[in-house]
């Protein structure tokens, strides 16, 4: 037990140094940060890309970096400083953005870098803690990242400066993102596969409950009527429409458990009398994703589907999302 205790107090140590190493780069960001987002931004108007670098553990951050950048709709690749020296270099192009990554600034294999992309017309963005070293000195634009100390206790593993660095380029793609107008749906695009991309491509319309499972009842049907059609439909609400087929509310069977108690004769009455009068609805070209936000904000678990002109045309039961892996 006791030596549960040491190591949960090591392991709190640990990510106290990483915030503070965190905060301490957040509080030194300044306009080098405005300008390594402008010359990125200008790079991708001439459908240049950014081109992510680093040796050793900054390489592993710089191939996240880089797979979020190009996930968020900045064109991005990570590149190997070693193997680009023996013809990986034919990756980067004129006009392209190297970004580097390098606590000390020092990094053999970056510096031997940097001349050749330099003959390519290529800009070149630090990532360092150390604003005077030599790859700073060869940067276009500088972006301090420094932290005060590592968590290793030898003060040698990359610990809380990788994680500051990896934060940076976070915020780097993120500021990116909105600065361009990327969208939900661009970013859908990029995702095709997987619980994200059908959450952001598919649409109300695709999953929705349409035809002889959609209960549906007129305002003048009884509570019966309405239990018979949500039976029939085996859904576990029904819509409640006027003669032009438009909703005027929502009858669940929560509601019938709810009346019945209270109400031995409820099935006799109009169910009008008894429904949720101007229910939520969502529209059939709103993404799946919308009808999620929908369930868990309101805690429901059926949405009735209309047009544009207020019509009844389908109905989504929470149930139904798992199978079609919206969930």
């Amino acid at each position: 037990m006791r030596a549960d205790v040491d190591y949960i107090r090591r392991a709190k140590d640990v990510l106290d140094i990483e915030l503070a190493g965190l905060q301490k780069v957040r509080d030194s960001l300044n306009a080098e940060f405005a300008d390594a987002v402008r010359l990125i931004l200008d790079c991708l108007t001439r459908n240049g890309k950014v081109v992510v670098t680093g040796v050793g553990k900054s390489l592993h951050i710089a191939e996240k970096i880089a797979a979020t950048l190009a996930s968020t709709g900045t064109t991005s690749v990570a590149l190997n400083p070693m193997q680009a020296m023996h013809g990986d270099l034919g990756v980067v192009s004129a006009g392209d953005v190297l970004l580097a990554l390098s606590y000390s600034g020092e990094s053999e294999e970056l510096l031997t870098l940097i001349p050749a992309a330099r003959r390519m017309s290529v800009k070149i963005i630090a990532f360092t803690g150390a604003p005077a070293s030599a790859l700073a000195t060869c940067s276009d634009v500088v972006v301090p990242v420094r932290v005060d100390r590592e968590a290793c206790p030898f003060g040698m593993a990359p610990t809380a400066s990788t994680t500051a660095t990896l934060a940076v380029g976070d915020a780097l793609a993120m500021v990116l993102l909105e600065a361009r107008g990327f969208r939900q749906e661009d970013y859908a695009t990029l995702h095709p596969a997987g619980a994200i991309g059908r959450a952001l491509l598919v649409r109300v319309s695709d999953i929705m409950r349409s035809g002889s499972r959609l209960a549906q009842v007129p305002q003048t049907a009884s509570v019966r009527d309405a239990v018979l059609a949500m039976t029939q439909a085996r859904s576990g609400s029904t819509g409640i429409i006027d003669g032009n087929g438009c909703l005027l509310g929502i009858f669940t069977d929560g509601d019938l458990r709810r009346h019945i108690t209270a109400d031995l004769h409820i099935l006799t009455r109009c169910v009008a009398d008894v429904m949720t009068p101007s229910p939520l609805t969502v529209r059939g070209e709103q993404l799946a994703v919308d009808v999620l936000r929908v369930f868990e904000t309101h805690n429901i678990d059926d949405i009735l589907v209309v047009d544009a002109a207020g019509k009844l045309i389908g109905a989504v039961d929470i149930q139904d999302l798992p199978k079609m892996k919206i969930l």
